[in-house]
């Protein structure tokens, strides 16, 4: 079969059909795209004529794509991106941009850099708007990869060489407890550490194993009482004589303002990496490189200890 001619299809018939891929479906794939779905239903009707393949069949579950669509969509929306990318390339003001950017960020980053990254940006660019959303359980690489994310800021991921990677900290732990469970400035002794049940975060992703190694090289040991989410975690250390182990940034974000204390722990603990996390074409894009920037002062301002890229 004749591969049909590039000059027979036009931009606006591969934007129909990655948004069809995306949504699985022709009305929300018109609203993304901004036009009617007669509109949108006509130009996947030429896109399947140009390449005699049906690329969608109705089912169930919605729009389904077909082998032939499969194939085609990473191609697709590449080229969608590097496109827009060209369209942007020119010099970036902040002052006037209406910039939007998409970032996923992990707990610790919700919780010790939101408010940090959207002050900075807002101080210098007061149109651009930022989506921060949870990173959760989402699979962040594909979503950097359609250009779902302009960027991720998180536990370091897989290395791969489309992708750039930038360690923004490198944070240790401390213990936090209510301030009248302790006054002592000096780090705590093990007898003061076992002393009391502790409190394990379950959505904090952090394993802190290692404190019970250390305590166990010296023939003790600590009572985790409960498991409890990052965010359910100060409403329960205000009331409870617990301890919660925690990564220094969000035990300085969640005791600003409140009965809440940091003690240093007894031994030097193992250090966990933030990391900024963006696709390679996206390297020398203007405004990517402002946003880049921005963040890095952020977490500068925030007193987490900088890293050089990599």
């Amino acid at each position: 079969m004749q591969s049909p001619n590039i000059n027979s299809i036009d931009l606006n018939l591969l934007r129909v059909f990655d948004a069809v891929f995306r949504e699985g479906n022709i009305l929300r794939a018109a609203q993304r795209l901004g036009m009617s779905q007669p509109a949108a239903s006509h130009a996947l009707a030429r896109l399947r004529h140009a390449l005699n393949d049906d690329l969608f069949v109705r089912s169930a579950q919605g729009m389904l794509p077909t082998s032939r669509a499969e194939q085609l969509a990473e191609p697709i929306r590449q080229a969608l991106s590097y496109f827009e990318l060209g369209l942007q390339s020119g010099p970036f003001e902040p002052a006037t941009s209406k910039q939007k950017f998409k970032l996923a960020v992990d707990n610790c980053s919700a919780i010790a850099l939101t408010s940090k990254i959207v002050l900075a940006v807002g101080a210098v660019a007061p149109a651009v708007s930022l989506n921060l959303r949870p990173s959760g359980t989402a699979d962040i690489d594909p979503m950097i990869d359609a250009s779902e994310l302009d960027l991720f800021i998180g536990r370091p991921g897989e290395d791969r060489e489309r992708f750039a990677s930038e360690e923004l900290s490198s944070d240790d732990f401390v213990i936090v407890h209510r301030s009248e469970l302790r006054t002592a400035q000096s780090p705590m002794t093990t007898e003061e550490l076992i002393e009391r049940s502790h409190l394990h975060l379950s959505s904090a992703g952090d394993d802190t194993g290692f404190l019970d190694q250390w305590l166990a090289e010296r023939q003790v040991h600590r009572q985790v009482k409960h498991s409890v989410p990052l965010l359910g975690c100060t409403a329960v250390l205000q009331e409870q004589d617990v301890y919660v182990p925690m990564r220094r940034p969000i035990a300085k974000a969640i005791c600003k303002g409140t009965n809440l204390a940091i003690s240093e722990l007894p031994f030097a603990s193992p250090r966990i990496a933030t990391c900024m996390r963006w696709h390679r074409r996206l390297d020398s894009q203007p405004a990517h490189i402002w946003l880049r920037e921005t963040i890095r002062k952020a977490v500068a301002s925030s007193g987490q200890r900088p890293i050089q890229s990599r």
